[in-house]
């Protein structure tokens, strides 16, 4: 370590030395004003075994970092600029001290303390002084920064950071005198989210660096993609100096099923990754970069692009510093290395040369020159150091800086936070309250060029300080994809749920993963990946495709379809049929047949089986508040009328048979009169029933829902069950009294045969309407109607055959029997045989 030491011998004043090495920058130059840098020039470190038993040997550098090369050639460049400048710091010269880390801590701990305390081995009396540099440049990766910031912070040192993005890095109470020119990551951790949401990448893996960098990136990351519902597959991390993780981390993503990979990654680890994925031949994954390796132009190789062709990542724009290209590929070499002119060196100029040989290989190479872009973000940092300094000793053109002036490092810090310039590049330079400067990003794309050469092409942009919903931009057709595919890659757990399904997670596994379940009937989902089904409303059922909800269809016995015809059908050819009956009653009306069948009450029957048939038809078609009402009761009255016309033919039967006995005068007691005031009582009876009902609770439309859960029942509500039965009751009553009277009858003489016939039909209407009551209770829907009308008709058409066939026959086809005597024949036979 470089520490101060205080000492003295007894004869000698006190002093302030050096304990140890000193520390040698490997670029410098003096000035009145000296601005510090440290950077990764090389990236590997070979550090000696420590045996404790002697003094440790140098560390030794190697790999030269070309792009961290870079960013010292820039710094030069824009303090070349400077002091080269009439209005900025116009008396003043600067001086710079650039320090090689190697890539290590341990180096950035060492730089450190050469930067404050300089490389001189003894400094005086005191040890406590003025900083060797007024500010510091640097360091590229957060975990180097946060070691430089923590060692330089006691002593208010400002450092500006050109690249150390962590997030930790924005606490200012713990780094109260830091500094950055690009933003903090939790910018460009939460537009990776966003990134991968765009596209629809759901399953994803996460790979991370080790580090401080690394850590708090992946941690926002994580963090914003929940947020965004994408699920991490897995998350690992390494170190550069773990290849046993390192392999680990291989065999993960080679048995992983996720296809995007997002990789938050220093530019060492990512090219320790990328190594090793091209020896396993691990390729046509989709990368997601961070701005720290997405545009390394020494990851570019000729194995890397089968790996990485088609990677999308966050970049720092382009730096487009005029003069800048120039001197990094030519001036440089010529003013700066001091190894241009081989034979008129000096022999420290030498030693310089040979120390730093690996660097004059790329004297001529230009090949990265194009793609730089954090070197614009050094030349502001410089510049914001030139402006605080400027403020500070008082310049103006005319009169040039006050030298006398003491700049001391808490001046430099503050004047740093009223910072607010524009550079001739037209970009604004300034730190907001964290001490970072505005989140803007390229968004690039890993492409092979028309001559084979890998391109960094930009594809969109992210500014954080737009307006929502204009910060994210993307030109998605320009996009070349992994493997030089057209289609966008899918990386998903499960696929997602079309509308009409929706997402049950799978046990145990991430909220991406899941099942598509269908909708349940009357539920529907419109909506891709929908979490639940939303029920139809009550008048509505869900398609075929569980997408959309639809009226339900309303179902009730239509006139046009085939039952409904069939139906009107058989209706219409009962009304025919027997309206044919009564004229043919009506033409034979004087004949003994007709006469002796009691014509008044036949016609009746007819008239009112004409009725029956008819009010079959009111129960088709959509119920009405009137059809209700109208329907049963004209069923309830119709059939009464006609049970009571055939109640009364039989008790006419029974009182004509007793009338003829000797000595009986029962028809005075049953004559016309008395006939139709039977009819009309019992039909009056009904008729009542009928009116108790209408009144109290009557029939009325109704939309059954419950008996079909996809369709609409639209019937007659029954209003008072009570009142239902009741006249099917009444009319069950009348029918049976009436098969009782017509089975005592059924042994008179042939001239009497019809109660023969009664009974038959009173046989068929009973057996009709018994078998109806269970077949109306269990048919559903529209077959409940159908099944009433069937009843209907069956017995309309069992009263109108039984009864009426047999006379028909005989008045059409037997004339000769339709005669007094053959009637009257008869009778005496059977009056012969009653009294025998």
């Amino acid at each position: 370590n470089l520490l101060l030491a205080f000492g003295a011998a007894e004869d000698e004043a006190p002093f302030c030395q050096i304990r140890g090495n000193p520390e040698f920058p490997l670029l410098s130059k003096e000035g009145d004003v000296m601005i510090g840098g440290a950077f990764s020039i090389h990236s590997k470190i070979d550090q000696p075994l420590l045996s404790f038993t002697e003094k440790p040997t140098r560390l030794e550098c190697s790999r030269v970092n070309l792009r961290e090369f870079r960013f010292a050639q820039t710094m030069i460049f824009a303090i070349e600029e400077i002091n080269r400048s009439e209005f900025l710091l116009p008396n003043v010269s600067i001086g710079y001290r650039i320090y090689d880390n190697c890539g290590s801590t341990l180096s950035s701990m060492r730089a450190a303390m050469a930067l404050m305390n300089s490389d001189e081995l003894s400094s005086g009396k005191r040890c406590s002084g003025q900083s060797a540099v007024h500010a510091i440049i640097g360091e590229s990766e957060s975990s180097s920064t946060i070691v430089l910031s923590r060692t330089t912070g006691p002593f208010k040192i400002p450092v500006i950071s050109h690249s150390a993005t962590c997030e930790c890095l924005s606490n200012r109470k713990e780094y109260p005198s830091f500094f950055r020119t690009i933003a903090s990551d939790l910018y460009q951790s939460r537009a990776l989210a966003q990134l991968v949401k765009h596209f629809g990448w759901t399953w994803v893996g996460a790979v991370n660096s080790d580090s401080d960098y690394g850590n708090n990136g992946m941690a926002i990351f994580l963090a914003a993609a929940q947020e965004e519902g994408v699920c991490v597959e897995y998350t690992e991390k390494f170190h550069r100096a773990e290849p046993e993780k390192l392999m680990k981390v291989v065999e993960v993503i080679r048995k992983s099923t996720a296809q995007v990979i997002v990789g938050f990654l220093a530019h060492v680890e990512m090219n320790n990754l990328l190594t090793q994925l091209s020896l396993h031949n691990i390729t046509g994954l989709q990368f997601i970069g961070v701005e720290a390796w997405i545009t390394a132009d020494s990851l570019v190789t000729p194995t890397s692009f089968s790996v990485l062709g088609g990677s999308l990542g966050f970049a720092v724009q382009k730096a487009n510093v005029s003069g800048l290209d120039d001197f990094l590929i030519k001036s440089f070499w010529e003013t700066e290395f001091g190894c241009k002119e081989k034979n008129g060196s000096t022999v420290t100029e030498r030693a310089t040369c040979k120390e730093n040989q690996d660097l004059i290989e790329f004297e001529d190479y230009d090949d990265d020159v194009a793609e730089l872009r954090y070197s614009s973000n050094i030349y502001k940092a410089i510049y914001a150091v030139a402006h605080s300094l400027h403020s500070i000793l008082n310049c103006s053109k005319s009169q040039g800086c006050d030298k006398n002036v003491k700049v001391s490092p808490w001046q430099m810090v503050e004047t740093l936070k009223q910072v607010n310039l524009t550079i001739k590049t037209g970009d604004q330079v300034w730190f907001d309250g964290t001490g970072a400067a505005v989140a803007r990003y390229e968004v690039v794309n890993w492409q092979r060029g028309s001559d084979g050469s890998v391109q960094f092409k930009p594809v969109g942009f992210y500014d954080a300080s737009l307006p929502p919903g204009q910060k994210f931009v993307l030109k998605t057709e320009d996009i070349m994809w992994p493997g030089r595919k057209k289609g966008l890659p899918v990386s998903v757990c499960s696929e997602s749920c079309r509308p009409g399904t929706y997402k049950v997670l799978q046990k145990g596994k991430p909220v991406c993963c899941y099942d598509c379940i269908p909708c349940a009937d009357g539920e529907i989902s419109n909506s891709t990946d929908s979490n639940d089904c939303k029920k139809c409303p009550e008048e509505y059922w869900s398609n075929q495709n569980r997408d959309a909800c639809i009226l339900k269809n309303v179902e009730f016995l239509y006139f046009t379809e085939v039952m409904g015809i069939i139906l009107v059908f058989f209706t219409l050819f009962g009304v025919l049929f027997t309206l044919i009956v009564a004229i043919l009653f009506l033409i034979n009306k004087d004949t003994p047949l007709v006469k002796a069948n009691n014509s008044e009450l036949s016609f009746l029957l007819l008239f009112s089986l004409t009725l029956c048939f008819l009010c079959s038809l009111t129960f088709i078609g959509p119920p009405s508040d009137w059809s209700c009402m109208l329907r049963h009761t004209a069923f309830g009255i119709t059939f009464v009328l006609c049970i009571s016309c055939v109640l009364g033919k039989t008790l006419v039967v029974l009182m004509a048979f007793r009338a003829t006995l000797p000595g009986s005068n029962v028809m005075k007691w049953f004559g016309p009169v008395q006939q139709r005031l039977s009819v009309l009582g019992f039909t009056l009876i009904q008729i009542l029933i009928c009116i108790l009902w209408l009144t109290i609770n009557p029939p009325f439309p109704f939309k059954n829902m419950t008996l079909y859960k996809e369709k609409i029942i639209l019937e007659c509500a029954l209003g008072s069950p009570v009142g239902f039965w009741a006249v099917l009751g009444y009319i069950g009553l009348l029918a049976f009294l009436c098969f009782v009277l017509a089975f005592l009858a059924r042994k008179l003489p042939d001239n009497f045969n019809e109660a023969k016939f009664i009974t038959f039909s009173m046989l068929i209407f009973c057996a009709v309407w018994i078998t109806f009551i269970p077949a109306y209770v269990s048919s559903p829907g529209k077959f409940t109607v159908a099944v009433e009308i069937f009843a209907i008709l069956a017995s309309s058409y069992g009263l109108l055959f039984c009864i009426f066939a047999p006379k028909c026959y005989i008045i059409v086809l037997k004339p000769e029997f339709n005669t007094k005597k053959h009637l009257m024949g008869k009778m005496r036979s059977y009056i012969h045989a009653y009294n025998y």
